[in-house]
C-alpha cells in the first residue's frame, strides 16, 4: 500500500513539473532539478543529492517556490525509502517556504497525509487529507486520488459509512486514469466488504485483477492479491495462500520489498504448520534486510544535506575571509597613519588613564549586576512565563498542578545567588526538553522535534542540560512573544562528540534589536558558557533559522 501512495504522489508532484520548469529565476537554470527528477524511482540517493543542489543554488537566488518544490521532492524520496521521519521534517521545511495561495500546498498536506498513513496513525491521516481537499485542485485526477486515500484512512478507523461517502464524491467518468478509476473501484469493494463479510467480492475483485494485468498495472494488482488473500482467509484457506503466493510472486517481479513482507505474513496465517518455521525465517530476514535499508537510507541522506550545508557555509566564510583581508590592509594603512598621533595623544591618555579605572570598577559592578538580572529573567520570568503558556494552552485547568509549577519557580529564586543544580528534578532531560516544547503547543502553533531520545543526552552533564534547557526555552518564549509562527520545528542530532539543535519557525523573523535584547543576549552567553556556538540566520525569506552546536564534554 505505501509504495503504491508514493507512485500515485509521484505522478501528483509530476503533472505541475512543466510549469516549474518554465520558470527561470535571475538567469538561473533548472539543471539540477531535472537531473533529480530524472533520477527519482532509479537511484534515489544521487537523485536526493541533485535536490539539495538545487536547494542551495535557489537558495542564493532567494527563488523561494523552487525550493519548497525541490523539498517536496525530497521528501517524496525520503518516503520511498521508509524514512517517514526525515520526509516529515522536509515537507515541514517545504511548508516554512511556501506563500499563501501557493499551489502546491495541497499536495504537501496530500504527503503528509501518506506519511501518517504509512505508519498506521490513520486519524490524522484522514486530516491531512481534508485539510489538503479544502485547498483549490484544478485537477480532477488530483482531487479524486484524494478522496480516495482519505477514504482509505477512514475504513482503517471502522468508519464504513464515511469512506463510502468519500468515494461517492467521485465522478469516474470525469478521470482519465485507468489505474487510478480500478483502484478507486477495488477501494469501494473492500470497505462494503469490510462493512458486511458476506458482501460477494471475489467476483469484483477478480475482474478488476484481470484489468490491471492487462493494463500491466503491476503494482496494482498486489493489492488485488492481497485483498483475494484476505476475504478467503477463514473460508478457503487453500484459495488464500495461492493468491498470497501470486502476490509474492509479482511482488519480486517489481522489486517491492515491503509487498514481499505483506505477502509472507498472508503465507504464514495460512499456510501448513510444517511449513510455519521456514516461512517465519524468511519473514524475520526480510524484515531485518527491509529496517536495515531504512536506516542506511536515513543516515545517508543525512549526511548529504548536513555536508551541502556544510560546505556551502565553507564557501560563505572563504568570502567573508577574503573581504576581511581586504580590510584588514585597510586598517593597517590606517594604523600607520595613526601612529604619528599616538605619541601626541600619549599625554593625554595618561591623563584619562585613571578615570578609565574608576569607570572599570563601575562596569565590573554593572556586570554583577546583569548576571543577577540574566538569572532572575531565566529562573523567574522565563519559569513563569512558561507555566501561564500551559495553563493558557491546556483545556482543563489544573490548578493544584499549575501552583506546584509556581512553588518550585519560587524556591528557585530564593537561590537566585547560587549556582545550584536542580536535584530534585528526576525526569529524565529527554522527557524535560519534549514536555517544555509541548507546552507552547497551541491552535495557532505546532511544534515538531525529532531526534530527541535519552541517548542522545547520556553523555552530557546535568550542568550543560540546565543550558541547554534555558536555551531552548527561551527560543520558544520569544516565538510566541514576536514571531507570529504557525510552524515551529526541532533537530536534535549527534555527530560524534558534538550535539546540533536545529530551530526554525515559519513567522516574521526577529529584528536585530530583540536578537541583542536581555533574553537572546543571555542565551549567547549561555552557549558560550558551554563552549558552544549558535547562529541566527535571520536573513531567510521567510522565518528565523537558528543553529545551536556544543561539546557533550
Amino acid at each position: 500500500m505505501m509504495r503504491y501512495l508514493f507512485f500515485c504522489l509521484l505522478i501528483l508532484v509530476s503533472c505541475k513539473q512543466e510549469k516549474v520548469n518554465s520558470y527561470t529565476a535571475d538567469g538561473g537554470n533548472d539543471d539540477l532539478y531535472k537531473e533529480g527528477i530524472a533520477l527519482v524511482q532509479n537511484d534515489n540517493l544521487k537523485a536526493y543529492s541533485k535536490f539539495q543542489q538545487a536547494i542551495i543554488h535557489y537558495s542564493k537566488l532567494k527563488d523561494s517556490v523552487k525550493i519548497s518544490k525541490s523539498l517536496i521532492y525530497q521528501s517524496i524520496v525520503q518516503n520511498y525509502t521508509g524514512d517517514y521521519l526525515g520526509s516529515e521534517a522536509t515537507l515541514v521545511e517545504a511548508l516554512n517556504y511556501m506563500k499563501e495561495g501557493d499551489e502546491s500546498y495541497y499536495s504537501v498536506y496530500g504527503s503528509l497525509g501518506n506519511l501518517k498513513y504509512d505508519q498506521k496513525e490513520y486519524s490524522e491521516a484522514e486530516k491531512w487529507y481534508t485539510k489538503a481537499l479544502a485547498e483549490e485542485i484544478k485537477s480532477f485526477d488530483e482531487r479524486a486520488n484524494l478522496l480516495n486515500n482519505k477514504s482509505a484512512s477512514e475504513y482503517r478507523l471502522g468508519k464504513y459509512i464515511n469512506a463510502l461517502k468519500t468515494l461517492s464524491q467521485i465522478n469516474l467518468t470525469k478521470i482519465s486514469d485507468k489505474n487510478l478509476i480500478n483502484r478507486i473501484k477495488e477501494n469501494t469493494v473492500y470497505t462494503q466488504w469490510l462493512q458486511n463479510n458476506n458482501y460477494p467480492a471475489q467476483k469484483e475483485f477478480e475482474n478488476l485483477l484481470a484489468d490491471k494485468l492487462q493494463n500491466k498495472d503491476l503494482w496494482g494488482a498486489n493489492s488485488s492479491y492481497a485483498h483475494l488473500a484476505e476475504i478467503n482467509q477463514k473460508t478457503v484457506p487453500e484459495a488464500s495462500l495461492s493468491y498470497a503466493r501470486e502476490m509474492l510472486q509479482n511482488a519480486i517481479k517489481i522489486k517491492s520489498p515491503e509487498d514481499r513482507l505483506e505477502a509472507m505474513e498472508k503465507i504464514i496465517a495460512v499456510d501448513t504448520p510444517s511449513s510455519s518455521r521456514q516461512n517465519f525465517k524468511i519473514y524475520k530476514a526480510l524484515s531485518d534486510s527491509i529496517q536495515r535499508s531504512r536506516n542506511d537510507y536515513r543516515n545517508r541522506f543525512a549526511y548529504i544535506k548536513y555536508d551541502s550545508e556544510k560546505k556551502n557555509a565553507e564557501n560563505q566564510t572563504l568570502k567573508t575571509q577574503n573581504a576581511e583581508s581586504d580590510i584588514k590592509l585597510l586598517q593597517q594603512n590606517i594604523v600607520l597613519a595613526a601612529l604619528s598621533l599616538a605619541l601626541i595623544s600619549g599625554y593625554l591618555w595618561y591623563r584619562r588613564r585613571k578615570k578609565n579605572l574608576q569607570k572599570e570598577n563601575e562596569l565590573e559592578i554593572k556586570n554583577t549586576q546583569l548576571k543577577m538580572s540574566k538569572k532572575v529573567h531565566d529562573v523567574v520570568a522565563n519559569g513563569i512565563y512558561q507555566v501561564m503558556t500551559k495553563i493558557e494552552n491546556q483545556e482543563n485547568f489544573d490548578k493544584n498542578k499549575a501552583l506546584d509549577e509556581l512553588e518550585i519557580v519560587y524556591e528557585k529564586s530564593r537561590d537566585i545567588t547560587y549556582e545550584k543544580a536542580d536535584i530534585n528534578d528526576t525526569a529524565e532531560f529527554a522527557e524535560k526538553i519534549f514536555n517544555l516544547i509541548d507546552s507552547f503547543k497551541n491552535d495557532k502553533v505546532r511544534p515538531f522535534l525529532t531526534g530527541n531520545s535519552q541517548n542522545l543526552w547520556n553523555d552530557v552533564n546535568r550542568a550543560v542540560q540546565s543550558e541547554i534547557f534555558q536555551i531552548i526555552r527561551e527560543l520558544l518564549v520569544n516565538m510566541k512573544k514576536h514571531s507570529q509562527a504557525s510552524h515551529v520545528f526541532f533537530k536534535f542530532e549527534k555527530n560524534n562528540s558534538l550535539i546540533n539543535i536545529q530551530y526554525k519557525d515559519n513567522g516574521i523573523g526577529i529584528p536585530g534589536d530583540i536578537i541583542h535584547g536581555n533574553g537572546l543576549a543571555n542565551t549567547v552567553s549561555r552557549i558560550e558558557k558551554i563552549k558552544g556556538t549558535i547562529i541566527f540566520d535571520n536573513t531567510t525569506e521567510k522565518g528565523l533559522k537558528v543553529n545551536i552546536s556544543f561539546p557533550t564534554s
